[in-house]
């Protein structure tokens, strides 16, 4: 699973890469070449950035990477408990 969310982390970014240089390079005259490169351009963004988060939360249940530092907040429940009781 890891491997085809990062071969697909490649592929969207590769995508975002060459269709944002286009969108921002075309001719001005054909504005729809532009818009579609833009929109394919966003969307292979937008799968990028997913891909990533995909491949980061992968990575942290596996014990590959060192877990986010999360604060123990249980103490807060415990004092609101208290303080409405």
């Amino acid at each position: 699973m890891s491997k085809s969310l990062a071969v697909m982390n490649v592929i969207a970014w590769s995508g975002f890469w060459v269709f944002g240089y286009l969108a921002f390079t075309g001719d001005v005259s054909r504005p729809e070449e532009m818009t579609t490169a833009a929109l394919v351009a966003a969307f292979g963004g937008l799968l990028g950035i997913w891909t990533f988060f995909r491949l980061v939360r992968d990575a942290e249940t596996s014990g590959y990477a060192k877990s986010r530092n999360r604060a123990d907040r249980s103490h807060l429940e415990k004092e609101y408990n208290e303080e409405t009781a």
